[in-house]
């Protein structure tokens, strides 16, 4: 049997869907918004009955009728962490896209999705949106209690592109350790051990390598002092940090072949900085391999900047010593999409139901009093457990190293 998938993802100037025959695209559309039109609207979520009818009309002028789709899914948005997975938008996963903690356009994929769905009557989901936390609580910890480290990555093509690899080569996404990076307007750098996430640059705060709109991390106390400078409003930093940051504000462009176009013109200042930023990404890679303590399957990347050979042979020329690059070039949002929803309608994968949880403060884990998973996690971890196991890791890392050697001979 064959399965129609409607995908949906809306972005901040656009809203991008596709139609699928189980893995044959019929449709994939971009439909375009001008900043007229959306100055129209005072916010983000008044925007869910123009965007809905753009999609209805534009599947009606494809000649594709809605009663012949099976599934609909759309792109999730910025809810509370969740673990990765497909979730099926019932009233719970409804609520929590309306009443997202900031305002982004993703959060109307899965409430446009559901609308429809229950025009037709189908089942309406979201998959692997930005804010899957698969976190181990060191990575939580920053300096500074107050400002724990967030995971918010680019889940839903790193997801995917990490089961494709594991596919290709005939075994299980969650028996493999992979750092998979999306490089894309931002640029988010993971690693994926046995099928989780358990570190990540954050995308949303613009932390980690600095991209073609985002400033990447920066060093505190010059940014600490900029910002009491009185030259910048609040709004105007966070632009700096969010849309303005990176390769546009260095080279006034955040277009990579442009940028390798005047590379190409002789333009040193353009190549510096583009090399600076294939550099924070390799450097991050690596930060990735320490998290995995070296075991690496594979490094992966992906995103629309992945197409550039130029930025793909900089990178692996620093990181193949710790694994195999593979280059899966493409942003693959929407047929990420239909991938999720037809694992579901054929029974590959179960939907989950959305449901969230507050991670404990590490402040009160000392309070006997109080459950506290994260207690129990290092209890589990604890270090008279691993007696010897220092001297054993350096040994096996030396052996590895010989072994490396003796392959490059």
């Amino acid at each position: 049997m064959t399965y129609r998938v409607l995908a949906i993802n809306p972005g901040s100037t656009s809203t991008k869907i596709a139609v699928y025959d189980d893995e044959t695209p019929v449709l994939i559309r971009s439909l375009r918004h001008s900043p007229e039109e959306l100055a129209r609207f005072a916010s983000v979520p008044d925007q869910f009955d123009w965007r809905k009818n753009l999609v209805e009309a534009a599947l009606e002028q494809a000649g594709i009728e809605l009663k012949s789709v099976d599934v609909v899914i759309g792109r999730g948005g910025l809810i509370n962490p969740v673990e990765s997975g497909i979730y099926e938008v019932d009233e719970s996963m409804k609520y929590a896209l309306s009443h997202a903690r900031v305002q982004h356009a993703s959060n109307l994929g899965g409430l446009i999705a559901a609308a429809i769905a229950n025009e037709i009557g189908v089942k309406a989901y979201i998959a692997d949106p930005v804010v899957v936390d698969e976190l181990i609580p060191y990575a939580r910890i920053s300096g500074i209690p107050e400002l724990p480290r967030e995971s918010v990555f680019h889940a839903l093509n790193q997801k995917v592109i990490a089961r494709r690899f594991a596919a290709e080569n005939d075994t299980a996404y969650d028996e493999l350790n992979l750092i998979v990076c999306h490089m894309g307007g931002g640029i988010t750098v993971s690693a994926h051990r046995k099928g989780r996430v358990i570190d990540t640059t954050n995308a949303l705060d613009g932390c980690g390598p600095f991209s073609p709109e985002r400033s990447g991390s920066l060093p505190p106390g010059p940014l600490i002092r900029l910002c009491f400078s009185g030259k910048y409003t609040q709004e105007q930093l966070i632009d700096m940090v969010h849309g303005k940051g990176g390769l546009v504000a260095h080279l006034g462009t955040t277009s990579v072949p442009e940028i390798i176009e005047r590379i190409e013109g002789g333009d040193l200042h353009a190549m510096l900085v583009l090399r600076a930023m294939c550099y924070n990404v390799a450097k991050e890679i690596g930060a990735m391999a320490i998290a995995m303590k070296g075991n690496v399957d594979a490094i992966l990347l992906t995103g629309g900047i992945a197409q550039n050979q130029r930025v793909t042979d900089f990178i692996a020329d620093h990181v193949s010593f710790i694994a195999p690059i593979y280059v899966y070039p493409g942003e693959n949002e929407l047929q990420a999409l239909a991938e999720n929803a037809l694992a579901v309608v054929k029974g590959l994968r179960k939907p989950k139901i959305y449901t969230t949880e507050e991670y404990d403060d590490p402040a009160t884990m000392n309070d006997m009093r109080r459950p506290s998973k994260l207690r129990d996690w290092l209890k589990r971890s604890a270090w008279s457990r691993r007696q010897g196991a220092t001297i054993s890791a350096i040994r096996q890392y030396i052996q590895n190293l010989d072994k490396r050697k003796a392959s490059r001979d």
